[in-house]
């Protein structure tokens, strides 16, 4: 028997979503969606029993306020946004309990940007591509595709979920410091696009992070560029701007230059244009972006493929029920 949680507020953009996301997307012109900070999602399903990648809520800078109309295993990670439970403080990073007429509400963030909420037995919405999550700009997924309004209701799968755990400091994703996030990045794919002093450059800036970002991508300020000669003597189908190009598929994490803007390419961010992609970050930093706030800061450092990949592979192995501490241990 399902359960049943109604919407008091939405909050400022709160969306079901799962991990990894949606499959075979990139065939049909989106990007697979899913939680940004695939780390916190998945630890916070892990404290309520779910496997990692169940259907929860990501909610950015503002949260939802929630009515529980049965009771629940919860639980939140990633931004803190001053939770409550009947208006009484309640923590992030374990398994919390609510009881039918309970409401549970989100406020603003005052550290990171998105906090997700997992329910034990997870999220029952209608699968597209094989996922649940909401993917916004192609109006799929989710609840009618789209954000939470007032009123809507969420289901609930059953659940025997009993025991409760906490998440070790050790194995929470990391912070900013002092509104600083170092960002790890690879090289490529357009990477010739760009003279060594213009690789140099964008290694050594400071890159603030734009309010004018979301779920499709995080904008950077910072100075221009120097492109390479290839930039600049070029064929005219590749357009007039350095940065132009004829079009090219977009990596997820790709950091589109669009004309002299760098654009880190998140989940539902386009997967192909004319514009260049000399940089990419790769999925494991992707909690770290998933987190940063208007006006923060990236300083990037470039990484082998390997080295992302072995750190991937650690986040895999931190993300197990393993590594939790039951509560009362």
């Amino acid at each position: 028997m399902s359960r049943t949680i109604r919407v008091i507020k939405p909050g400022l953009e709160t969306t079901v979503q799962d991990w990894p996301g949606l499959k075979g997307a990139f065939r049909y012109g989106f990007n697979h969606s899913g939680a940004i900070d695939h780390w916190s999602f998945r630890l916070a399903n892990l404290l309520v029993g779910n496997k990692p990648g169940a259907p929860g809520l990501e909610a950015q800078f503002i949260g939802p306020t929630l009515l529980f109309e049965s009771d629940q295993l919860f639980a939140l990670t990633g931004a803190n946004m001053q939770a409550t439970l009947d208006g009484k403080s309640i923590p992030c990073w374990q398994t919390l309990e609510a009881s039918a007429g309970q409401r549970l509400a989100l406020g603003s963030a005052i550290s990171g940007a998105r906090t997700y909420i997992a329910f034990s037995g997870g999220i029952i919405a209608k699968p597209f591509l094989g996922s649940c999550s909401t993917h916004t700009m192609a109006q799929a997924g989710g609840i009618n595709g789209r954000k939470l309004e007032i009123n809507d209701e969420i289901n609930i799968h059953s659940s025997t979920q009993t025991q409760k755990f906490t998440t070790p400091e050790l194995i929470r994703p990391p912070k900013a410091k002092e509104k600083y996030w170092e960002i790890e990045m690879v090289v490529g794919p357009c990477d010739d696009w760009i003279s060594d002093q213009g690789h140099q450059l964008f290694i050594n800036s400071e890159w603030i992070v734009s309010p004018r970002s979301n779920r499709m991508g995080v904008r950077l300020e910072g100075p221009p560029l120097d492109f390479s000669s290839r930039a600049i003597d070029k064929a005219p189908e590749h357009g007039s701007h350095p940065s132009n190009c004829v079009d090219i598929g977009y990596p997820v994490g790709g950091i589109n230059l669009c004309g002299d803007t760098p654009v880190v390419l998140l989940h539902e961010g386009l997967t192909g244009g004319g514009f260049i992609v000399p940089f990419t970050v790769p999925s494991s930093e992707f909690s770290k972006v998933g987190q940063a706030r208007p006006h923060e800061i990236f300083k990037f450092k470039a990484v082998s493929v390997q080295q992302s990949q072995s750190k991937r592979h650690e986040i895999n192995e931190i993300c197990q029920t393993k590594n939790l501490r039951k509560l009362g241990d």
